[in-house]
């Protein structure tokens, strides 16, 4: 399972399959996350730099962090892709077709001046979140895609 967590000013990944509970974000930050809590994490608990510095300790790698830059990843369920904008510009996208219970991620775009900062793998795990929770298998060829599941 993907999830993101997101404020204005950070986005937190977390991939379950990945996590071992080494509880060192839980010592590390107790604030914002808390296993008993649901959703666990809650990002509006603590200060980013703390959330920054317990996530930067996890052994397994299953959570990850980004700042956001001031864009904003929404998902556009009608057409099929999530989309990341700036200052009401469009600067990438993560296409999707829904294929009776699979979900097929095909192409991840961010144009070139804006790449190196998180905002791809916002887009990808936008879709794999809402298929996720939508029930549906994960059937990614963009090869992007693939390579954050595989993370």
């Amino acid at each position: 399972m993907h999830r993101l967590y997101e404020t204005d000013e950070i986005s937190v990944f977390w991939n379950s399959d990945k996590c071992r509970h080494a509880k060192m974000c839980v010592t590390g930050c107790p604030e914002a996350f808390e296993f008993g809590r649901r959703p666990w994490i809650d990002l509006s608990r603590d200060e980013p730099s703390r959330i920054w510095q317990a996530i930067s300790r996890c052994p397994s790698g299953a959570l990850g962090i980004t700042y956001n830059h001031s864009v904003q990843v929404k998902l556009d369920e009608t057409g099929s892709r999530s989309v990341a904008i700036l200052d009401g510009k469009e600067i990438g996208e993560c296409d999707y077709e829904d294929e009776g219970d699979r979900c097929v991620i095909y192409h991840t775009h961010v144009l070139p001046e804006y790449g190196g900062k998180g905002i791809a793998k916002r887009l990808v795990y936008k879709v794999i979140e809402a298929a996720e929770r939508r029930k549906k298998t994960l059937a990614p060829t963009c090869s992007y895609a693939i390579k954050v599941l595989e993370e």
